[in-house]
């Protein structure tokens, strides 16, 4: 069964989506990274290619030739994946082949609006008896989020 983390007190989502991103290929664990938009995947794109900036997270987007060598991929609109091993959602709602991924990663940023989603969230995976576990990352050193 998918295992599901929340990340909480993000406060540059894209940047922690990065930091997770660069700490998967670390541990050979390939990632798809869902978002709502293009733009927001042409934002993430530019910023993968800069952080870390002792690093390179190689990735590409879904529909890319190379998907199928590339340990990060950028997914917009599409429920196709070269493979599951980590989702990390970028949605403010659940998507509907989350549960297809060995493990999934919401990140909640600081407002209370998202908040407020991420709690949802985390109730339609808890109520399903999915197994939570909850990273607080306003307690961890503030250049991990």
């Amino acid at each position: 069964m998918t295992k599901v983390d929340f990340y909480t007190g993000s406060t540059d989502k894209l940047r922690t989506v990065c930091q997770l991103s660069h700490k998967a290929i670390q541990n050979g664990v390939r990632t798809i990274i869902s978002m709502h938009d293009a733009e927001t995947a042409n934002a993430l794109d530019k910023l993968l290619w800069h952080y870390p900036a002792t690093a390179f997270i190689p990735h590409c987007h879904n529909g890319d030739a190379e998907i199928g060598q590339i340990p990060v991929i950028l997914s917009h609109g599409s429920d196709k994946f070269p493979h599951y091993d980590l989702l990390i959602s970028l949605h403010s709602e659940c998507m509907p082949f989350f549960s297809r991924f060995e493990r999934v990663i919401e990140i909640i940023g600081n407002d209370a609006e998202d908040s407020h989603i991420g709690r949802e969230r985390f109730k339609f995976y808890r109520d399903r008896g999915y197994e939570l576990r909850h990273i607080d990352l306003a307690n961890i050193d503030p250049s991990h989020n």
